[in-house]
């Protein structure tokens, strides 16, 4: 049976791949702060860019997207020569951090619809959404020995699982009606994360310790 007709094939060639080079600036940055050497550089940016993605693509049963495509590693690994290049001061302050939120609402959103468009029923499909956005950060923090963001409180996982929500509450909709609403709810609530350090409650605060 031939794969579906995705609803991937809209975006822009050049906009998905500022998506995954975000991510995987994120990953490489994380290498250069820890002053590894550029092959674990290298290594952090394409598991951090294609990470969550080919775990959503393993489970759903679709070829896996960066394996197909010309593009994706060498944008990965030029990402990693940028990091190395260029000192990491240049990426300090919340300019990463906002462009990390607008990839995280995007590829949530891309992981959903490609999700249901593989026949994967909602709930599974809004988790895939989740997975594509965050799972290539969990694997990188794993690796890096650090807490990934499971393991913080911040509101990130939250403003996926929102933005994979919505677009699969509005898949009915026209895609140009319905992706830019969940991705922006998904960004904007990761936006007030990152202005007004918005958190999730941790189990027991405020409670009697017996």
């Amino acid at each position: 049976m031939s794969p579906p007709v995705l609803p991937l094939a809209s975006i822009p060639a050049a906009l998905d791949l500022a998506g995954i080079a975000v991510f995987a600036l994120s990953g490489a940055l994380l290498a250069a702060k820890l002053r590894q050497t550029f092959v674990t550089m290298a290594f952090f940016a394409l598991i951090t860019g294609v990470g969550g993605g080919s775990v959503r693509d393993l489970l759903i049963g679709a070829p896996v997207f960066w394996i197909h495509d010309p593009w994706v590693a060498p944008v990965c690994l030029a990402t990693a020569f940028v990091a190395w290049f260029t000192p990491t001061r240049w990426w300090d302050g919340e300019l990463l951090d906002w462009a990390d939120a607008a990839g995280l609402a995007a590829y949530s959103v891309i992981g959903t619809a490609k999700s249901l468009a593989y026949g994967v029923p909602i709930v599974p499909a809004v988790l895939m959404g989740v997975i594509t956005g965050c799972v290539g950060g969990i694997i990188r923090d794993v690796i890096a020995g650090r807490p990934s963001i499971l393991m913080r409180p911040e509101l990130y996982v939250t403003a996926a699982a929102l933005s994979a929500t919505l677009a699969a509450a509005l898949s009915g909709l026209e895609r140009a009606m319905a992706w830019p609403i969940a991705m922006t709810a998904g960004f904007a609530l990761r936006g007030l994360a990152i202005r007004r350090k918005l958190a999730l409650p941790a189990y027991g605060r405020g409670q009697r310790q017996d």
